[in-house]
This record gives C-alpha cells, structure tokens and sequence, in this order.
C-alpha cells in the first residue's frame, strides 16, 4: 500500500491536485473495483487512514435470520461468532483489501481514477477561465481549421472564430496574439474558451495595458462604440486637474495610442474628454468635425448638431460612421444639420440626405455582414488616430459643398 499511497502524492504534485478531489476519485475507483468483481457496491465504503497515510476498504453485511443474498447478508449464528452483541439488523462491517480484487477489478480502479482525475481538471481548467471572462489573454496560434483559429493559452485552447476577427486580420501557425476572453462554456471534451478581437472590451482591455492612468484608475474609460476593423471612438474622463485624460492615452509622441492601433492593424481611433454635460459630451464625441451650436431635448434623448456648411461630409462621416460611432457613445439620437440649412439661408441635396439617413440607420449586424463581405488588403490599412482637439483639415471640395441634415439612431452597444 505505500506504494500505492507514494504514486497518489507524485499524482498529487504533478497535476496541481487537491487532496480531498484525489481522495474522492480514489474512493469512487475501488468502489467500482468491487462492484466489478461482487456486481453490487451497496455495502462497500471506503476509509482513509490519518492524511492519507493509509487505506481501508469496509464491506458491510446485514444480519439476518435467514441468508439470501451471500454478498450482502450475514445469519445471526455467523455474526455472533464475531462479537456476541450483534442482533438481527446489525451491520457487520469487516475490511477487505483491495489486493485481491483481481485484475481486471485492479484496472477498473486504475481507469476511474484516471477519469476523475481528468474531470477534476477539466473543473479546475473551467473554474479558472470563469473568473477571467471579459479579461485580456496572450497565446500561440495552435492550429487553424476552417477559418476557426485554436490558440494555446497555457492549459488548455482558446477559440476565436472567423467573425470574431476584423477583416483584414491575418494570423499564422505559432503567431503569438492577444484576445479578449468573451465567453466559457463547459461541454462534454472540457471547458471551450471562446475569444474575440472585435468586442469593445477588446480595446478596453488593451488601453489598460499600454495606459498606467487607466490601470491606477486615474483616468477612467466611460465608454467604447467600435466598429472593428474601421473605426473605434472611446469617451474617457478623470477628476485630477492635473491629468489630461486624452493626452494620457495618446502618449508622447502617440506612443501609447499607436501600439493599439498597430495590435488592430491599422484600426483608427478617436479619443475624446468625458462631460456629464451632454451638450459638451457631443461636442467633443464628433470629433475630429467642429461644432458650432447643440440644442437638445432631454426627453426625448435627441440633439440637434449645427456644423459649419464645409463640416458637415466630415461631422456625418463615411457612410454615415462618424455619426453613427457618436450616438452610439454618448447615447443621444443626433441630427446633424449644416449651418445654411439650419438658419435656412442654403439649398437643399435631397439625394445626399437620404444617403446618409440610410446609413445612419445600419445596425450593428448589417456593419457586420459589411465587414465581413469587402476585401480590404493588409497593407491599404495605414494607423491613424484623431484627438479631440485635432480636426482634419477641410479639402477644397469640402468648403465648397453644402449638405443636408441628417441623423443618426444611437445604437445599442453590445
């Protein structure tokens, strides 16, 4: 039995087990053992000697007047010939080693320990993961099949399908990537780690990483709307005066920021000041278009944008993105307006305007199946980040054409 008792500490050791699940596996084994060999294991149970330093497998008879079942019952006359106190509905309970269970008993045991042992660590693979959903997880690109890509996160595989990655995103065999835990599922080969690149937590989780502020909690991250592969708009805000929110995540020089949008191959990000006072909060989320005036109605939840006439193509976006990320961020319906058409002193593009509504109006899963569809090589997509004090410069074209009021639904963020 030290034997035994020794290969059960190495076990121990060697697979990071507790003793109580090792004891537990090892109870159910020789249980399994004797009902292998008795076809019952009703009246077997099984006892450890102080901390494991021994075991004893009991097999409990009842007394009875008259035997009917050998395995499972004992007469009175054979109990009283081991203690005479024994009465007719007394257990008898005597120790049986597991040494004579035979060999095929033997490999029974062997078998359900090493299946309880292996559930036990699935458990423990599970229980881990569990507690690490939502967080920022390295590993090497494993293996890859249809599209689907398996990554080797330590002890155990990490799932990241197709339409969890942006387009444009190329992975190889033992590339080494980053993902955002999404979602842990138990099944019946183990727990399934499901990862994503394009969940906002994503980019969340990555400013953490690459801004100081943001992991003390100095600066705080108020909101993310991202559409992934193109665009990314996040809201942050601090209470120290002394810190510049914006300015904290770009870093010297862009440092910071450009080390995320190089992990998103390319993905622009816009940084904006948090403001409880929506009609700033809008203000600054618009960016990089300048804003003359907002007016809006609280309850309704909408706002109206006035933008000077050569700031609206760049204040609704392409295909309406800017916009969109915008309302989305801040939560308010916005109706963008150029100046002429506001004050009423411009002429109206009725066809602008209703190309814009329609794509103000995509919801996140037509973005999606957009994104998916259109090819766009890894080397078109250069970095590019927009702050908020930062507009882009208005072309020629821009400061000559007047557009039509348009507006944007604020979806909801995943």
């Amino acid at each position: 039995m030290s034997d035994f008792m020794n290969a059960i500490d190495e076990l121990i050791k060697e697979k990071g087990l507790t003793k109580e699940i090792v004891m537990e596996a090892i109870e159910s084994a020789l249980i399994a053992a004797y009902k292998k060999n008795y076809g019952t294991a009703q009246n077997v149970r099984v006892i450890f000697d102080g901390d494991m330093e021994g075991i004893e497998v009991l097999m409990g008879k009842d007394v009875v007047g008259e035997v009917e079942d050998e395995f499972t019952q004992i007469s009175l006359e054979d109990a009283l010939q081991i203690d005479s106190r024994y009465q007719v509905g007394d257990v008898v309970e005597y120790q049986i080693t597991p040494q004579n269970f035979g060999r095929i008993a033997a490999q029974t045991a062997k078998q359900v320990v090493v299946q309880k042992i292996r559930e036990a660590e699935r458990g423990m693979v599970f229980d881990n993961y569990i507690n690490r959903q939502g967080d920022l997880i390295t590993g090497v690109v494993q293996r890859i099949s249809n599209e689907t890509i398996f990554v080797n996160i330590g002890n155990t595989e990490g799932i990241l399908v197709a339409k969890e990655r942006a387009r444009g995103e190329r992975f190889r065999v033992n590339d080494r990537i980053k993902a955002y835990i999404m979602d842990v599922r138990k099944s019946a080969k183990g727990p399934q780690i499901f990862l994503s690149r394009t969940h906002p937590g994503f980019v969340e989780r990555l400013f953490e990483l690459e801004v100081p502020e943001i992991e003390d909690g100095i600066v705080e991250i108020r909101s993310i709307a991202r559409e992934a592969g193109s665009r990314t708009k996040i809201a942050v805000y601090t209470e120290d005066e002394d810190v510049d929110p914006v300015g904290a995540c770009v870093g010297a020089g862009g440092s910071r920021v450009r080390n995320i949008v190089d992990e998103l191959f390319g993905e622009k990000i816009d940084i904006a000041t948090w403001d409880d006072d929506p009609c700033v909060l809008i203000k600054n989320v618009l960016s990089p278009a300048k804003v003359e005036e907002v007016y809006i109605d609280e309850e309704l939840q909408e706002a109206t944008v006035v933008v000077p006439d050569y700031q609206l193509s760049l204040a609704i976006g392409k295909e309406g993105q800017n916009v969109r990320l915008a309302a989305r961020l801040c939560g308010w319906k916005i109706d963008i307006k150029s100046h002429s058409q506001y004050f009423g002193d411009g002429e109206e593009y009725d066809d602008y305007e209703e190309e814009y509504e329609e794509a103000a109006e995509m919801t996140d899963e037509s973005v999606e199946e957009a994104t998916e569809t259109e090819e766009v090589p890894e080397e078109a997509a250069e970095p590019a980040v927009e702050e908020t004090e930062a507009a882009e410069e208005p072309t020629d074209e821009e400061e000559t054409e007047e557009e039509p009021a348009a507006e944007a639904e604020s979806d909801e963020e995943e």
